[in-house]
């Protein structure tokens, strides 16, 4: 059990994050050369100001969009991620088995998510270049880690040289996978139970474009 109190916003949960970050790549000896921290709208965005201002890295953001299972929208059976004109997909197989989803619904979903995917691209910019790069994805939680995963997919197809995962807070579970695909995951608070990333803050207000936009500049 973690009796810890909740973070008090996004923010304050990224200067942790900035935290136990510098303090696990120096335990790493990792030099970052010129990192790029992206991070996932809407609501990894104000956790990734602060850690893109205290390791002095380039912000922007990766569009990522949930597959939500037909009936239980934040049920996440998948999800979808796009850098430049590339969109990587990954499925939870143990949930689509589950719900017995054909592969014919699975791509119906996958097209109308891939529209909302591109037109989230349009009014947050496009994601930089990746290649060669050290890039660090943020978002304010990691309850079943699909969104993560598809974002680091994305990464790891337009040959970043090194993935890091970070995110202040998250399921234990979700964390063990993602580091199966990421070079790195840093999570300094891993609850057990896990039921739900707005638990752990106090103020989890839904953020606007317009928000995000305005923490971009």
């Amino acid at each position: 059990m973690n009796h810890r109190r909740p973070y008090v916003d996004r923010s304050a949960a990224g200067q942790v994050l900035a935290d136990a970050l510098i303090r696990v790549l120096a335990e790493h000896d990792r030099d970052l050369g010129q990192p790029l921290v992206l991070a996932l709208p809407r609501g990894g965005v104000p956790v990734a100001v602060p850690v893109a201002r205290a390791l002095a890295a380039e912000l922007s953001v990766l569009v990522v969009r949930k597959l939500g299972a037909p009936g239980q929208r934040e049920l996440a059976v998948g999800a979808i991620a796009l850098i430049g004109e590339r969109v990587a997909r990954v499925l939870n197989d143990q949930w689509v088995r589950r719900l017995d989803l054909s592969a014919e619904l699975l791509s119906t979903m996958i097209d109308t998510e891939t529209e909302e995917l591109r037109a989230r691209a349009t009014v947050f910019g496009t994601t930089p270049a990746v290649a060669g790069r050290t890039v660090i994805v943020v978002d304010d939680g990691l309850a079943t880690g699909a969104t993560m995963r598809a974002a680091v997919t994305a990464v790891r197809g337009a040959d970043a040289a090194y993935v890091l995962v970070a995110a202040p807070v998250g399921a234990a579970g979700a964390c063990q996978e993602l580091a199966e695909v990421a070079d790195l995951v840093v999570c300094p608070r891993q609850p057990y139970p896990f039921r739900a990333v707005g638990e752990h803050y106090r103020d989890f207000v839904q953020l606007t474009d317009d928000d995000v936009l305005a923490l971009l500049r």
